[in-house]
């Protein structure tokens, strides 16, 4: 079925059912922990140092698209903390999630948002896993964020390639992945050795540690395989994750904050992100 536009108002959860593709049971829907996850999201100071850095990135990538209301899908946004700046500023917003209860939260915000201001949004929530998306029945976009979704799949090089598909010609595609290098360093000085050498293979693992962390470099093949131009790259917490546990008196969050997006894009401190965050561009 084709997905409803909404205009001045929020579109009806749209759910698609999907039993064709390559979606695995073993991805992560995060039903069961949507109230955690959206906490550990945004609600403490990492998340607001990965909010500080991703839309410092995506505010320069939006310069370098055409003018007006854009077309934007956010693949596995969550409750939308994106997809809502973004239709706030006037864009037409798809957000996809797997997960009904994330999607409700996000559904909840907007309404409580349209209702404070009077100002009604262009955002369309659809319930659906991400392989599922195809061009024919969502036709393309000017930008596509994919955000902490990859470390979840267990093929992430096919279902991304598959969403750059989804793109208009110069389109922007906003992946942020879970740095496996990141883990392993952060690992090895906090001592976790048995875990390294067990390549992070533990019998009961953390429910929000992710289960196909990526490497940089194989991130980076893929683009090229893609014959997309990688445009910019921000390591996403490069300080925050290795602090030490007691701070100097005087410490002040807003100069980390500070620090944080002056180093992410240095390219010495690129690969200590906890997360790395492209901007790629679809050369056609």
């Amino acid at each position: 079925m084709r997905a409803a536009r909404a205009y001045g108002k929020i579109a009806l959860l749209i759910s698609v059912s999907f039993s064709h593709g390559r979606h695995s049971v073993q991805d992560k829907n995060f039903d069961a922990l949507a109230g955690k996850f959206a906490k550990n999201i945004y609600g403490t100071p990492k998340g607001e140092v990965r909010a500080a850095v991703l839309w410092r990135d995506l505010s320069q990538a939006l310069t370098q698209l055409p003018e007006g209301p854009l077309r934007i899908l956010d693949a596995g946004g969550g409750f939308g903390f994106f997809s809502q700046k973004l239709a706030k500023m006037g864009h037409s917003v798809t957000l996809c999630d797997i997960s009904s209860e994330m999607l409700a939260l996000g559904k909840a915000q907007i309404a409580a948002y349209e209702e404070s201001s009077g100002e009604k949004l262009d955002i369309t929530l659809l319930h659906a896993p991400i392989q599922s998306l195809t061009r024919d029945e969502l036709c393309q976009f000017d930008l596509i964020l994919c955000h902490a979704v990859a470390e979840w799949l267990s093929d992430a090089r096919q279902t991304l390639a598959d969403l750059t598909q989804l793109l208009k010609p110069q389109g922007l595609f906003s992946l942020m992945f879970y740095n496996k290098e990141a883990m392993r360093f952060h690992s090895l000085i906090s001592g976790n050795f048995d875990y390294v050498a067990a390549d992070f293979k533990v019998k009961k693992k953390v429910g929000l540690t992710p289960s196909y962390p990526l490497y940089i470099e194989d991130v980076r093949a893929w683009v090229t395989d893609w014959q997309m131009e990688l445009v910019s790259e921000s390591g996403v917490r490069v300080i925050h994750d290795y602090l030490k546990t007691h701070q100097p008196p005087n410490a002040d969050f807003s100069q980390l904050l500070e620090m944080e997006l002056q180093y992410s894009t240095h390219p010495a401190y690129i690969g200590l992100g906890r997360y790395v965050h492209f901007i790629i561009r679809w050369q056609r």
